[in-house]
């Protein structure tokens, strides 16, 4: 039986999940409609029976029924917003695969700033609208975000990106594993702080003894000699003092670990949506079993003996649900004599001191296996994306990167032209020239994305692709900084110095120049861009500049078989400028500049 496409697949899922959402809504409306005749029969019923006109148990049959389809209400709302997140998550898998996925995601903004320095976020639009991380990010849950975006930012090494990619093709079938994230991860959003939680986990409270026990019971003892002095005088049987002696006790023990129990409530008060959220996907994860070796490594640190990790949280989050509990108005003034926050304070930190270092593998764990649900959700619906050959580092012949078909992924289909790009020993350099607009940017943007792709244990936008770990280093999108008093030739020299800084280290520098030193004289560019590339060269650094100086075009003729010109043409027809995008060799001899200014009506003729 030939498979159904991914599209396919999703359009059929999301259907069913639309009609039984509707369905569900039919629902909605018929049991809202029963609740309000119940309350209006219980309001009936009471009033006959106040004038003795039927027995006064008949409004127990509405509020009965009242109360059954309220039960059944929620389930039923529940049942319908589970549908409906289904149908979502489907709707946006669609998109994806239709290329009308930009600016409908979450774009990554939160990330910018912390990369404002990085080598290439900016240059290959990692984050914002239209993004890279938008395309890949259905992970659920924050921490699987934050592992996503650093993924995208820091190179794995040759065997972490093949054993993610061995992962990512198991995970990539797993349709009902991404259905039972998305349900368990929809509804908390980027409001969990998974690294403060890791912070109060892996903290040491002071002024606790080593062994919580014997705290513990004392202070148990003292309060339930406080709770029954309270019945026995609420009953008459004895007077206030006893209670007010036990109370005072009580309050007296308990303040001299205030600190440290205000240390422990700061840590996770108002944290029981975190960990539900939390409690819900370790949970969903542990039911899984797989055979990559790096799922199965995962797997392994969800798995301890005794309760489950997810059972383990789950008793902190009853814990945190208890504490919250008593802050409420009413139960802080019936359970404050007892010192409730107190007695939950130690039970918290006796779970932390058993469970707490653990928590922190096991959200790394969940965060890991979310990304790498994201990356496969990717190579699923790309099915024609194939995994690249990443060499081990260090191999002879140096940093390779041998692309053929090579696209860009965050064009649409319909619009992406594909070039073959070869870089290693012979050549290190492509020096690319051609007219405005004709795709060389484009090109040096494919070649850095899907790197980062590769590198992430992703399936690359090309027919086949060979690679080593490489850094990438761009000067693609560089900008003046008017607060900083910055011009763009400034601020591109001082990328250019961290790129060069770069150079020689490990992994080894893939660069990619856009118009190297455009902003200064034609003397001055020649002479330090051919310095800035021979160097990059003599350090081990491959990679590609583009230039509309032809003069530059002389650099690759002079460094043999270490450097090759390649270019892109243009065509004017009937004053309308056409490009096809495809990579020739050779130098452009021609420009379209005073072409184009003619086409958009500026007046160039001389006399």
């Amino acid at each position: 039986m030939i498979p159904l496409l991914p599209r396919n697949v999703y359009l059929r899922r999301e259907t069913d999940c639309r009609e039984q959402a509707r369905q569900l809504g039919r629902n909605d409306g018929w049991i809202s409609g029963a609740r309000l005749a119940s309350v209006v029969a219980i309001v009936g019923l009471a009033i006959a029976a106040l004038k003795n006109a039927i027995t006064s148990w008949a409004p127990a049959v509405p509020v009965l029924a009242f109360l059954i389809l309220v039960v059944v209400h929620d389930r039923v709302l529940r049942l319908r917003r589970r549908q409906e997140v289904l149908a979502d998550l489907y709707r946006a898998g669609i998109a994806r695969i239709d290329d009308a996925w930009a600016g409908q995601g979450d774009a990554g903004n939160r990330f910018v700033a912390a990369a404002a320095s990085h080598l290439y976020v900016a240059d290959l639009d990692i984050y914002g609208p239209g993004g890279l991380y938008e395309l890949l990010n259905i992970a659920r849950t924050p921490i699987g975000q934050r592992t996503l975006a650093r993924w995208l930012e820091v190179p794995a090494s040759a065997a972490e990106a093949r054993a993610r990619q061995a992962a990512v093709a198991e995970l990539g079938p797993r349709l009902d594993l991404r259905e039972h994230l998305a349900l368990a991860g929809g509804a908390i959003g980027n409001d969990v702080r998974e690294e403060a939680l890791s912070t109060w986990a892996t903290a040491v409270v002071p002024g606790l003894p080593r062994r919580l026990g014997s705290l513990r019971l004392a202070l148990f003892v003292l309060a339930l000699a406080t709770a029954v002095t309270a019945v026995l005088w609420a009953m008459g049987r004895l007077t206030v003092w006893p209670f007010a002696v036990a109370g005072l006790i009580t309050w007296l023990g308990a303040r001299h670990f205030r600190v440290a129990v205000a240390a422990i409530v700061g840590g996770v008060e108002k944290r029981s949506a975190e960990l539900s959220l939390l409690v819900s996907v370790m949970a969903c994860l542990e039911r899984e079993a797989f055979t990559a070796p790096f799922l199965v490594e995962l797997g392994q640190t969800l798995k301890v003996e005794g309760q489950s990790p997810s059972a383990r949280v789950a008793r902190l989050r009853q814990r945190v649900d208890w504490l919250d509990a008593g802050r409420n108005q009413f139960m802080a003034l019936l359970l404050a004599p007892l010192q409730w926050s107190t007695h939950l304070a130690l039970a918290i930190e006796d779970w932390r001191r058993a469970d707490g270092p653990a928590i922190v593998r096991w959200m790394d764990a969940v965060g890991t296996l979310d990304a790498l649900l994201a990356l496969a959700a990717f190579g699923y619906e790309h099915p024609d994306y194939p995994f690249p050959q990443i060499r081990d580092a260090g191999e002879p012949g140096g940093p390779i990167f041998e692309a053929h078909g090579l696209g860009h992924p965050l064009l649409p289909a319909n619009r992406r032209i594909v070039n073959d790009v070869v870089l290693g020993s012979a050549p290190s350099l492509m020096l690319v020239s051609g007219s405005n607009m004709s795709g060389k940017s484009t090109l040096l943007r494919s070649v850095g994305t899907n790197v980062v792709l590769a590198l992430c244990g992703a399936p690359v936008c090309a027919r086949a692709l060979t690679l080593s770990p490489v850094q990438v280093g761009a000067t693609l999108r560089i900008n003046d900084s008017l607060q900083e008093g910055k011009s763009r030739f400034y601020a591109e020299l001082t990328r250019l110095k961290q790129i060069v800084d770069r150079a020689g280290g490990q992994p080894p520098l893939l660069f990619l120049l856009d118009e190297i030193l455009h902003g200064t004289n034609s003397h001055d560019r020649r002479i330090g861009a051919e310095a800035i590339i021979r160097g990059l060269v003599a350090r081990g650094a491959i990679g590609l500049v583009t230039t509309h100086d032809l003069a530059l075009t002389d650099v690759a003729e002079t460094m043999g078989s270490r450097a090759v010109n390649v270019h892109f043409q243009d065509h004017l027809e009937n004053g309308v400028m056409t490009f096809d995008y495809a990579m020739k060799p050779g130098v452009v001899r021609k420009s379209n500049a005073l072409a184009l200014m003619r086409a958009v009506g500026l007046d160039v003729d001389q006399g």
